[in-house]
């Protein structure tokens, strides 16, 4: 029996395996790994999302380019979604409000306000923008212009701290969880038969403006506009479209 017991502890003794300072080493060096990996990862998720995000918003692109064909047959002018006319403002400081006849002052004022939000001022003498302003969904003074595109209360995702132009927030004569059915964002639910496309990031929610058209004393009237946007970062995010 005690030659048994030797025999076992002396091959207890001879099983070969790391040491505790070994241990130490793999485990320190794993955890250099991960963390040189994560930020990796992590724009790599990133940039997943804002490939996604830029699809959804073509799809979006799409949508209003069928609309405005539609009622481009239909009533002789083609319109986007939230306009009740081709030369009608869609967001913005302007909203409701159409273009003067023959004037395209209108038109021009909104293209500017946008594209400060979007792309900054405009360096006339390198014929470059200077970068955009609306880059964080929390930005009030840039968001508070521009509309969801399916509604405050269809897109679940809209961060608590954004605030976008005052036609789509819940209206004082109804309850705060209430929001207007008729408002811009039933034209897009009509596009899309009551699906929702929704931003895949956290702080996303994807909103709108319309340039007015204009009728010029002569030749063709000119065109209405689209923005699109991520409200994530809009000024990343973005797309737009004039037929």
């Amino acid at each position: 029996m005690k030659h048994t017991i030797k025999r076992v502890i002396k091959s207890l003794k001879s099983v070969k395996g790391s040491s505790l300072a070994e241990f130490a080493t793999t485990t320190a060096l794993m955890a250099t790994l991960a963390a040189t990996a994560a930020p990796k990862l992590s724009e790599l998720s990133e940039g997943t999302k804002g490939e996604k995000s830029v699809n959804e918003l073509d799809k979006l692109k799409a949508l209003a380019s069928n609309y405005y064909q539609e009622t481009a047959s239909v009533e002789g002018r083609g319109r986007f979604p939230g306009q009740g006319r081709y030369d009608m403002v869609v967001g913005g400081a302007n909203h409701g409000g159409r273009s003067v006849t023959h004037s395209s002052q209108l038109h021009e004022d909104e293209i500017k306000d946008i594209e400060d939000d979007l792309f900054g001022p405009y360096d006339e003498v390198n014929e470059t923008f200077e970068g955009g302003q609306f880059n964080d969904f929390e930005d009030e003074d840039h968001s508070k212009a521009w509309l969801s595109v399916f509604g405050l209360s269809a897109e679940a995702n809209l961060p608590e701290s954004a605030v976008l132009h005052a036609d789509d927030q819940p209206s004082t004569a109804i309850s705060e969880d209430e929001y207007d059915v008729n408002g811009a964002h039933a034209d897009w639910l009509y596009l899309t038969n009551n699906e929702v496309l929704e931003s895949p990031f956290q702080d996303g929610h994807f909103i709108y403006r319309v340039v007015p058209g204009y009728k010029p004393r002569s030749g063709a009237a000119v065109p209405p506009m689209i923005f699109l946007a991520d409200l994530e970062n809009p000024s990343d995010l973005n797309t737009s479209l004039a037929p």
